[in-house]
Formats: structure tokens, sequence, C-alpha cells
């Protein structure tokens, strides 16, 4: 393919109304593929990188994100570039582009990748799934223990098993709740942080299908603004009423402590 056949290919995924380019340098690059240059909406390929079609196809939609991204934005900040919002965007043109017979990504014409692959999800992601929400029980019980010895339980998880508290949190949650381990503990995680079973239940979905992290998280996000804004407004109210009793409680005792000073 040709860069200009590049340049329709990506067309054809996604329409834009910013005006592009797209270049093959004619080099093999060490650092890179490819780069977007949002100055001037040029999208530059070291095309000798790159042993087949499909790799070219991928690095170009990857930079077609980022022109995509900076329509989006009005501009393109380098440090804030690879953003959860843009992996989102980029996977979601990576799988417009598989519908569309447009690029291929067939572990299967692999037997010995395929084979790994299953090995990965079954011995590894989904066993680990299975030992945190272990873990998590096991904390639980550890919390009572802790309760009925008299001990802090807080002391244990950072001093005895020297645990970050978020973590043992956050396993703890797992554990309680009715989350498929097969997916491996980092999504059990995505999942587990939605604050309903609906959204739980359509997170899990989206990770059965095959959906990257980011693409789940931004599209959870994406319905939670669809939602009817005087509920989001009434949940907004008091979780702010609720910051407003504490902090006035301690304001009564940072005053408090100053006239006991005085």
């Amino acid at each position: 393919m040709n860069q200009d056949q590049i340049k329709d290919l990506l067309l054809s995924i996604e329409e834009t109304s910013l005006e592009f380019s797209v270049t093959f340098t004619g080099k093999k690059s060490k650092k890179v593929n490819g780069l977007y240059k949002p100055d001037t909406h040029e999208i530059l390929l070291h095309n000798k990188n790159f042993v087949n079609e499909m790799q070219l196809v991928y690095t170009a939609i990857h930079e077609y994100a980022h022109h995509l991204q900076c329509e989006a934005d009005g501009v393109l900040r380098s440090a804030r570039s690879h953003s959860s919002v843009f992996w989102a965007r980029f996977h979601r043109l990576l799988e417009k582009a598989e519908q569309m017979g447009l690029y291929r990504f067939d572990v299967e014409g692999s037997p010995e990748l395929a084979a790994l692959t299953e090995e990965i999800r079954g011995k590894y992601l989904a066993e680990n799934g299975r030992l945190m929400k272990e873990l998590g029980t096991l904390l639980l019980k550890a919390h009572e223990l802790c309760e009925a010895a008299g001990l802090r339980y807080e002391d244990y998880i950072d001093r005895v098993l020297c645990l970050p508290r978020t973590a043992a949190k956050t396993a703890v949650k797992v554990s309680t709740l009715d989350i498929n381990p097969s997916m491996g503990y980092e999504s059990m995680k995505i999942v587990a942080a939605q604050g309903t079973p609906e959204k739980r239940a359509a997170a899990e979905e989206q990770f059965a299908a095959h959906k990257s992290p980011d693409l789940v998280k931004t599209e959870l996000a994406r319905r939670l603004e669809a939602e009817d804004p005087v509920e989001r407004l009434a949940r907004e109210k008091i979780r702010l009423e609720k910051t407003i009793a504490t902090l006035t409680a301690r304001l009564e005792q940072v005053e408090k402590s100053l006239q006991n000073a005085h």
C-alpha cells in the first residue's frame, strides 16, 4: 500500500473535517514506528520498520487516532497524548477496521501463540483473579480476628502483611462481589469500581467481549454522562453535603484548638 491508499483507508474508517497528510519517510527508526505532527496535521510513517501491511495499518490507525483527538480537543498536548481517552479512541478505530476487513489480528494464525494465549488466560489471569478474590476473603477474616484480639487491623495491614491499604481494600471489595475471576484481577478491579450492579454487569460483559480496559472505562463514563442530569445533580448534592459536614466539623475542631492555644 502507498501513502495515498493509507489515507483513503483511514478516511473510510472514520471521516474527519480537519485536513491531514500521510507521508512515508522511507526510513527505518529504532525509536518509533510513526508520529503525528499536530501543528501541520501530518502523519509520518517509517515504512521500512514494517514486515507486513497489517503492521503498517496498525501504526497508521494509531497516528490517525492522534489526529482525531487533536480535532476533538483543538490542541494536542504531548504530555497527555496517550491518555485513556486516546487509547479508547484508538481501540475503537481498530475494532471498526477489523469489522470492515481493513485490519486483521489473527492469533489463531499462529498455533503456538494461540496455545500460549490460552495458557496465559487459564493458568495466570484466571488463577490470579481467583487467588486475589480468596485473599480478600481472608483479609475480611483477619479483620474480624484483629477486632476480637483488640488489635488495630490497619497496623496489621501496614506492618505485618506490608500491604498498601488501598490494595487490601480493593481485594476485600472484589471478594464481596460476584465477579467472574476468569477476566483476571486487573479487570476485576475495574468492574468492582462501578457503583451499581447494572454498571458492573455492563463492564463484565464488555470484558467478556475482549474490550480493552481503557475502552471499557471510557464507555462506562459515556453512559454516566448520558444519565438523567437531575439524578446526577442529586447525587452530587448528597456528596457535597457530606463533604461540607465533614469540613464544618473539622473547622470547629480547629477553632477550639486555636481558642485553647490562646
